[in-house]
Order: C-alpha cells, then structure tokens, then sequence
C-alpha cells in the first residue's frame, strides 16, 4: 500500500516535498526532482533553505510556523544552482504530525499568460480558474476517491497521509469556488436595499456559527435605501465582520462596532454606464484588534494576500469585486489613538429621482 501511496505522490504533475521538523527535506516527487534539478537522493536530509532561497522576508519566516497554511502566487526565489525563479508556493501542516509540512511549488511563468488582460484591471488576474474550473475539479474528485480507497488499507503515519491529500483536495476545490465568484463577468442585478436589514442578516449567518464577539450598533434609522444586491451586500458584511472578529479575537475585551451614517462631500466617480455616482451613504465596521501590519495595508484587497495562517487571501479581493459591482467603493485605515481599524464601505442611493435632480444631465 505504501508503493501505491508513493505512485499517487509521483503522478502529481506539481512539485510536492514533504518537510520533516527543522524544515528538513523528508520527501520528494519527481516533479520536484525535475524543479530542483536534483535526485532525491541528493536532496534528502538537506534543509530547504539550502535549495530554496525565498527573497520575501515574510514568506521565509511564515513557512517556519509548521501549524500555519500559506499561498503566495508568483513569489521570488532563488533555487541552487539556477538562479532567480517566480514560483507560485503553497505549505500545510501535516495532519497527526506535529512539525512536518507538506509543500508545493509551481513554475508560475506558464500561468502568467493565461492571467494577463490587455484591458488592464483586476479580472485578468482572475481568468484561468473561469478557464480550468472544469479540468481541475474532475482530476480533483478522482484524486479523492483514489486517496479514500488507499485510507481503507492503511494505517498509522499512511493513513495520515491519505487523510491529507484528501482534506487538501477539499481545500483547493473551495478555492477554485472563490476564484470562480472573483473572475463572474456579469454583475448581479440591483435594486433598493434596506442596509440595516443586510447587516442583521449577516449577523445572525455569523452567530449561528457560534462566534460570540460583542457587537455594538450605531444606526442612523433615517437613512434609505441603497442601491445595491441584498445577496452581494450579505456576502459582503459577513466577510468584513468575520475578519473583523478574527483580527481583535485575541484581546482582552473583544469588540466590534457597526455604525452607519449620511457622509456627505463624497467624491464622485463615473459607474458602468459612465454616468456620475455619488456614494452619500457610509457603513464602517470596525474592530479594537492590534490592527493590519504597515506593509500589508496596501495590498489587502489583492487575491491571495492573507494575514491569517488558515487564510487564503480571497475573501477581501471577492468584498471588493462585490461592492464594485454595486457601484460602490471600500477602503480603510487606522485609528492608533482610539486602538480602532476601520472598513469603510460607501454605497449610493436607490433613488434615481433624487440623483438626476442633484446632477442633472446636460
């Protein structure tokens, strides 16, 4: 059974190497082989770093925390012997093995191509899953199924191993969903929403999964309704008030605010049609947790940026995909002095009447 562990392994197209304590190179595929340009049997017992240099700082020191799971699309290293390389990098922790990891690494040289967009944006980075989905999922399942077979016969450390392929193709199954929703071409329909009631609804989706942080509201009861998606808006709140509970979690006195408000002197901006939007009405949520690191702030809204060791860096970039689609805008910052983050979401209203007589069409 072990030999037949050993073939799935090596018919993994993906370079794949299992890391013992210490980050000491345990396992290889012939894919990573082929990748490092060495036999396994000259990489056995040698330390990644050895073989791998990661030119980020934060990548090198977040593949050292064995318990965390990271993805990093097109990251900078060095491999022995052949230079500079850009290789997309995923590690998980091993399942009943404290300290090993299992690590996968792709040229992403061939992938770029398939990303890049000549219109510019956001959506070419988005395009190959709208591309693979299909290719990839149907490899997936059968990948599943093979390691469920091989979990029936096997014990112990193997059996271990086949509960990991399995729990990792689930893993990369939720992520091609979340790549599919970021890279939708049509945007939803809109319609007048009742913002108080999205956030409620949100709210009772997220404690009905048994988070019990504190939430206080600060509604304004006479604002009306925006234009917007009630499902977009839901899909929204409960991506923006999870991190948020996530983010101050580990405080003493967790705490969340919700408040929204008229916020007037907004800028405008041109929508789908090209005509000028206003975006009057503010929804901040925010959280009393240490705040985001200085060198992430600018990139949080990018696919496949995560500060979260089970994260997977697509739930901000699909909340801005989302409110984009309604015409809206989201940003946020950092309030040191009263030890607050602030998501700031700005959204117009439902009233055509009231918009056309503001900005009259000349």
């Amino acid at each position: 059974m072990i030999a037949d562990a050993q073939r799935q392994l090596a018919s993994i197209q993906l370079a794949v190497v299992v890391l013992a304590p210490g980050q000491v190179l345990a396992a290889a595929n012939p894919a990573a082989e082929q990748l490092f340009g060495q036999s396994f049997k000259r990489l056995e017992g040698r330390v990644l770093s050895e073989v791998v240099r990661f030119v980020e700082p934060v990548l090198a020191e977040r593949l050292k925390e064995t318990d965390a799971q990271i993805s990093a699309r097109a990251a900078e290293v060095s491999l022995a012997g052949q230079g500079p390389r850009r290789l997309d990098v995923f590690a998980a922790p091993m399942l009943d093995q404290p300290g090993w990891q299992v690590l996968t690494l792709h040229d992403s040289a061939g992938s770029e191509a398939m990303r890049a967009n000549p219109q510019g944006g956001d959506d070419g980075l988005l395009r190959a899953p709208e591309i693979l989905a299909h290719e990839i999922k149907n490899p997936l399942a059968g990948i599943r199924g093979a390691a469920q077979l091989l979990g029936r016969k096997l014990e112990g450390s193997d059996l271990a191993l086949t509960g990991l392929i399995a729990a990792e193709v689930d893993r990369i199954a939720k992520l091609i969903d979340q790549m599919q929703s970021l890279s939708r071409r049509s945007a939803p329909p809109l319609e007048p929403c009742n913002l108080h009631e999205a956030v409620r609804r949100a709210c009772a989706v997220i404690a009905a999964s048994g988070a019990g942080i504190p939430i206080v509201e600060e509604f304004d009861p006479s604002l009306p309704p925006v234009l917007g998606n009630a499902d977009s808006l839901v899909q929204v709140l409960i991506n923006l008030i999870t991190n948020a509970g996530d983010a101050c979690a580990e405080v003493a006195q967790p705490r969340i605010i919700i408040r929204t408000r008229f916020a007037s002197g907004l800028q405008l901006h041109s929508g789908a049609e090209g005509a000028p939007v206003r975006l009057p009405i503010e929804l901040r949520i925010s959280d009393n947790g240490p705040g985001i690191a200085p060198e992430m702030r600018e990139h949080v809204f990018e696919p496949f940026v995560t500060t979260k060791k089970s994260g997977q860096g697509l739930g901000l970039a699909l909340v801005r995909r989302l409110v984009r689609d309604m015409n809206g805008r989201i940003g946020h910052d950092r309030d040191e002095a009263a030890g607050l983050t602030h998501f700031h979401l700005h959204l117009p209203l439902a009233s055509a009447q009231a918009r056309s007589e503001e900005y009259p069409t000349p």
